[in-house]
């Protein structure tokens, strides 16, 4: 719990953000928070026209953006008060989201009333936040993501992002706990990780042959089957295949950005 920790953890959030973006379809690229509203500003080191519509995005520099990271969005969820690593993973949902959805789902994993506001009781909940509370900020990030309208056009790097965020901010974490070889456990997160890729995408692979009729043909049908509710059955099953080769991809993700991280 430092505020030593800013200039790393905005080092790693700087990293996922580039530079001038004015991508029509983001609505973060627009003045008024809506794809066609208010003026295209763009968004430029994360700092969107949507969040700050007076602001001269595409002149920004670094120097510019820093205090502003600072003031809107670290000291928004407490920073300096967050233990290491959990920390990063709300900073950087923060910088995404909004710091009131970011301190919302950091308030719902560690047990304060989630207001999304940063108080006396969210910081004594927070005190003891490690790896598990982590995790679960970063999945909980993600499954929000992933109800937004634009994930199928920028899900596949968010999913990468929300990965290595994880990894680097369970890293944090480690390094600061007395006697705990912090490259071996990452190694060990990552190989939980892919492990469990692999079981989802068996347990997918099997859904979907049964789905589509490939297997279990020798099971007695009725003498009338019904078709429809046949065919129900079977796209259920083929879509729950779906849900599980996409889960298989994430810790696929995720098992990678801890082998990075533990490099």
């Amino acid at each position: 719990m430092t505020a030593a920790n800013f200039p790393e953890c905005l080092s790693i959030t700087l990293a996922s953000e580039g530079g001038l973006s004015t991508e029509r379809t983001d609505p973060g690229n627009w003045t008024g928070g809506k794809i066609g509203k208010g003026t295209l500003k763009g968004t430029k080191y994360g700092i969107s026209a949507a969040a700050f519509p007076d602001i001269d995005i595409r002149n920004l520099t670094l120097d510019n953006v820093k205090p502003i990271y600072k003031t809107k969005y670290w000291d928004q969820i407490g920073g300096d008060t967050l233990p290491s690593g959990f920390d990063l993973a709300t900073f950087d949902y923060a910088v995404n989201s909004g710091p009131a959805r970011a301190l919302r789902d950091a308030q719902a994993v560690i047990g304060a009333p989630a207001d999304g506001k940063f108080g006396p009781v969210t910081r004594a909940k927070a005190a003891t936040a490690g790896t598990r509370e982590i995790k679960a900020l970063c999945a909980r990030r993600l499954s929000f993501m992933q109800s937004l309208a634009i994930w199928k056009t920028y899900g596949k790097g968010w999913s990468a992002r929300v990965a290595k965020i994880e990894a680097k901010a369970v890293a944090m974490f480690l390094r600061g706990q007395p006697g705990v070889d912090a490259k071996a456990a990452l190694a060990d997160e990552a190989e939980k990780a892919e492990k469990t890729a692999g079981t989802l995408r068996k347990a997918g692979a099997a859904i979907a042959v049964s789905a589509s009729g490939s297997a279990g043909t020798g099971a007695a049908l009725p003498a009338e089957p019904n078709l429809l509710a046949l065919g129900a059955l079977m796209l259920a099953g083929l879509v729950v295949a779906c849900v599980l080769v996409m889960r298989a991809a994430r810790e696929k993700e995720r098992a990678e950005a801890y082998r990075a991280t533990g490099r």
